[in-house]
């Protein structure tokens, strides 16, 4: 019974800890039919970093039905994707050292799955940020927005 008690505050904490990891990380799905299942990703203010885990649940290969994850400015993203083109799959579809980019995953194909983690410190509260997928002609229909949360 004493043993009951101790283990609660134990218990209690790792909960807690769990808690505060799942709020500094978003799951995102990716389709054969261009699509993500989010459109908005909410990072709390107290996250130091954020993951960002991608799965494609198509089952189309990622040179045919590639998807990533980019996260730029708001006003950035077009001119980001646009660019992304001439760096090819081999490159992600992210042109090498585009400071534009905050953050980036791997292309994925059908059944794959991906994450990148990346320091809140490249995001300021009030600006408009915006997540979108790279490979050639998804951005118009695979894109959301980024904010910080209060």
């Amino acid at each position: 019974m004493k043993m009951k008690y101790l283990m609660t505050p134990v218990l209690l904490t790792l909960m807690s800890m769990q808690a505060m990891a799942d709020d500094c990380s978003v799951t995102i799905d990716s389709t054969d039919t261009m699509k993500f299942d989010k459109s908005e990703i909410v990072i709390d203010k107290s996250c130091k970093e954020f993951t960002v885990n991608l799965t494609h649940s198509g089952k189309l290969a990622k040179n045919i039905m590639g998807h990533n994850v980019v996260i730029t400015k708001a006003a950035d993203a077009r001119a980001v994707a646009s660019d992304a083109i001439g760096a090819g799959l081999e490159n992600q579809y992210v042109k090498p050292g585009d400071e534009r980019v905050i953050a980036f995953t791997d292309i994925i194909g059908g059944g794959e799955k991906t994450s990148v983690t990346f320091s809140v410190d490249k995001l300021t509260a009030g600006e408009d940020y915006t997540f979108f997928c790279s490979f050639p002609g998804h951005i118009s229909l695979m894109q959301g927005s980024v904010s910080i949360g209060s």
